[in-house]
């Protein structure tokens, strides 16, 4: 097995991303959680989604190939932007859509998420950069991080964000099984907001 370096895999990708647009004319979508979790359920809903988008070639991030510090005013004016937040903010702007399932702490975005959005933030307030996103959110409960989807769905159009479709599965352990969601109604509700995703690229 070929181990490469996080370098290596940011600047290969920025390739591949820039050379299917122009060369290729392949659509290139990312997708990605809102979550740092080895285990992260709503890593697989989003790359299970990415998957049923035809026609695009599919890059699954991990938030712990982007490692950053805990966003401080004194740390930004000691020490600047760190290269993380801007490969990352990179890597959504050369991109031409979002599959992002974000995961529900306390009612609210994950530390993790949170602490990238705003180091991003900093960067470019609208960081999204208007890219086509599906947003979703998925727990182990019955409300699916419904609080968290909502709050992302008031917050993201002030920051570049362009959300085509949305989706929330609850009770993922129920629900979702062998990489796949395994209820047939909550599947097709998914397809759905995807066929709206697949026309917006």
């Amino acid at each position: 097995m070929e181990i490469y370096s996080l370098e290596y895999k940011y600047f290969y990708l920025i390739f591949v991303l820039t050379n299917n647009k122009k060369n290729l004319n392949m659509k290139h979508i990312i997708a990605f959680a809102g979550s740092n979790s080895s285990t992260s359920i709503n890593k697989q809903l989003a790359a299970y989604a990415a998957s049923l988008v035809s026609g695009v070639e599919v890059t699954v991030l991990d938030l712990n190939d982007f490692k950053l510090p805990l966003y401080g005013m004194d740390l930004e004016l000691s020490d600047g932007i760190p290269d993380n937040a801007q490969k990352f903010l990179d890597i959504v702007k050369s991109t031409d859509g979002i599959v992002l399932s974000l995961a529900e702490h306390n009612g609210a975005y994950a530390t993790v998420f949170k602490n990238l959005f705003d180091w991003m933030s900093r960067i470019d307030g609208k960081l999204w950069n208007d890219k086509p996103m599906l947003l979703m959110a998925t727990s182990p409960g019955a409300r699916g991080g419904a609080t968290v989807l909502e709050i992302a769905q008031g917050r993201f159009g002030y920051m570049g964000g362009n959300i085509v479709g949305s989706f929330s599965l609850p009770s993922f352990d129920d629900n979702f099984s062998d990489g796949k969601i395994t209820n047939e109604e909550l599947n097709n509700q998914l397809l759905e907001e995807v066929e709206q995703f697949t026309e917006s690229l």
